[in-house]
């Protein structure tokens, strides 16, 4: 099942919700895209909730690197949230851990930005 996800602006946060699997698909551009979009409208936060994703390929890895370089390029922040078991597990073992700021869930994040 391909990543499908729905994505709003909240106050000064993108907030990206994924549901399936992020395999950098054709829905790897769209997420690129539409953070484009929101940093364009003065966006620097974003927030990616995993609550709903399975499973993360590579090519999903390099999408998320993406998008936290664009926002690191213009001043922002990535906070990812919610990951499973075995995302959180991915992102230990492939140091994304210490790269990206984790949190357990979507409240902690915004509570962060605040």
């Amino acid at each position: 099942m391909k990543a499908d996800f729905e994505s709003y602006i909240e106050g000064k946060s993108f907030i990206m919700k994924l549901k399936g699997d992020l395999i950098g698909d054709e829905s790897g551009p769209k997420l690129v895209g539409k953070v484009s979009d929101a940093l364009n409208e003065g966006i620097t936060n974003c927030i990616i909730d995993l609550s709903q994703v399975r499973y993360i390929s590579s090519s999903g890895i390099g999408v998320l690197i993406t998008i936290l370089t664009k926002m690191r390029n213009a001043g922002g922040e990535v906070y990812l949230t919610s990951p499973s078991e075995h995302v959180k597990k991915l992102l230990i073992i492939t140091k994304l851990n210490n790269i990206f700021n984790v949190y357990d869930s979507l409240e902690e994040a915004r509570e962060k930005i605040r």
